[in-house]
């Protein structure tokens, strides 16, 4: 979905990495509906006795079982439809009943202070649920610059608060129920424990740089 013009980014520290990881895997999967080969990867993946744990190892058990061409056939009823699919997922939907919003026109402003551009060959609005996944794994991992839109570390905050705590959460309770749903419903379970995860965080890490007269250290 997106190109940086920023310089390359640091090494990042270990559990950023694997934020960004998570983002990036939840991006993978709502972009396209995974073949085979990743069907198989996400059946190798393990999980701790956390919520967010034991919803992988369900996602795991999920992918061991799915085939490949029922979960092609999920992904374009969900997300394509004739017509549309049963869910759309974007911002401007979520937040206004309409696509192509201002909240389109929020996000695509905010990009461009990032130095962050659409990638050739892809057409959805940036607010998609998957281009803005991809965002936050980018921003997790230095490779995006958000400090434009706040001060310091409250940047990545700050985007989260404004293109995805509005609706990130209600999105992926839609996908768990969704008709269609059956590989997805394990999706949908590992993005609404990760989002909720982020949400907190960011709500520490907002009420810290509050309690610090808003300075950086």
């Amino acid at each position: 979905m997106i190109a940086s013009t920023a310089p390359a980014a640091p090494a990042r520290p270990d559990h950023e990495v694997l934020r960004s990881q998570q983002w990036a895997l939840l991006a993978s999967l709502l972009v396209a509906a995974p073949d085979r080969d990743a069907l198989d990867l996400l059946a190798g993946l393990t999980g701790d006795e956390t919520a967010l744990g034991q919803a992988y190892a369900v996602l795991a058990r999920t992918a061991a079982e799915a085939d490949a061409e029922d979960v092609a056939r999920e992904f374009f009823e969900l997300f394509v439809g004739v017509g549309r699919g049963e869910l759309l997922p974007f911002a401007s939907f979520y937040i206004t009943g309409f696509l192509n919003e201002r909240p389109l026109a929020d996000l695509r402003h905010d990009l461009q202070l990032m130095g962050v551009e659409r990638a050739e060959g892809r057409f959805e609005p940036e607010d998609h649920i998957a281009s803005l996944s991809e965002i936050m794994a980018g921003l997790a991992m230095g490779e995006f610059d958000a400090s434009v839109l706040g001060c310091g570390a409250a940047g990545e905050a700050g985007f989260f608060a404004r293109h995805l705590a509005p609706w990130v959460g209600q999105f992926f309770d839609d996908l768990a129920v969704a008709p269609s749903a059956r590989f997805y419903r394990a999706v949908a379970e590992v993005g609404r424990i990760f989002t909720d995860i982020e949400t907190r965080a960011f709500e520490l890490e907002a009420a810290a740089h509050r309690g610090s007269g808003g300075r950086t250290v």
